[in-house]
């Protein structure tokens, strides 16, 4: 399993390239996954739904499964929000993870990036920044790069530049909790 990720500022782009280039992948007979930071509240369930009831009456995990896909849901309550190593090892092994977000951590990250958008450059002040998928040049950018809109050489810069998951729980520090499994709640 192999991980990337992309940071980039809202409206960059990120949703549309991905959109674009997880088909281009999974042809190339790539399982992919994604993993997707969120910096507001979210809520995948509805008031009314049994789901939603277990966990409003405290479960801490509910699990939804049909014969099309299943979604486990777990809440923190008190605990603090995990981050991006103790997630990765929640994943079920895929050939290439896309992590969208974590932005300040330490993990390989392509900058996404749209000059209509006004928002400066972030490979000059983040860590961990090894190529850059944009529609202009990079301002103080010698690396890898791919166009916004060409999402063929995006897909091939992306699995380019992922690294092994051990070497990125390296990076983050985690080397140690790789064999451990995930705590669980309880």
């Amino acid at each position: 399993m192999k991980v990337i990720g992309l940071a980039g500022w809202s409206g960059a782009g990120k949703t549309t390239l991905l959109a674009g280039v997880i088909p281009l992948l999974v042809r190339r007979g790539l399982s992919v996954s994604t993993l997707k930071h969120a910096h507001h509240a979210f809520d995948i369930d509805r008031p009314g739904k049994d789901s939603y009831e277990h966990r409003a009456a405290g479960a801490t995990e509910v699990l939804v499964a049909s014969g099309r896909r299943w979604a486990l849901m777990h809440e923190l309550r008190d605990e603090a929000e995990p981050g991006l190593a103790e997630l990765l090892r929640h994943l079920s092994p895929v050939d290439l993870v896309i992590v969208e977000g974590f932005k300040r951590e330490a993990h390989p990250k392509v900058e996404v990036h749209r000059a209509a958008n006004g928002k400066p450059w972030l490979h000059a002040e983040l860590a961990g920044v090894v190529g850059v998928i944009a529609d202009d040049d990079p301002s103080g950018w010698a690396g890898r790069r791919a166009h916004l809109d060409d999402h063929a050489a995006a897909a091939n810069l992306l699995t380019e530049l992922a690294l092994p998951l051990g070497d990125v729980l390296h990076r983050l520090g985690t080397r140690a909790a790789l064999a451990q499994p995930p705590r669980k709640a309880g």
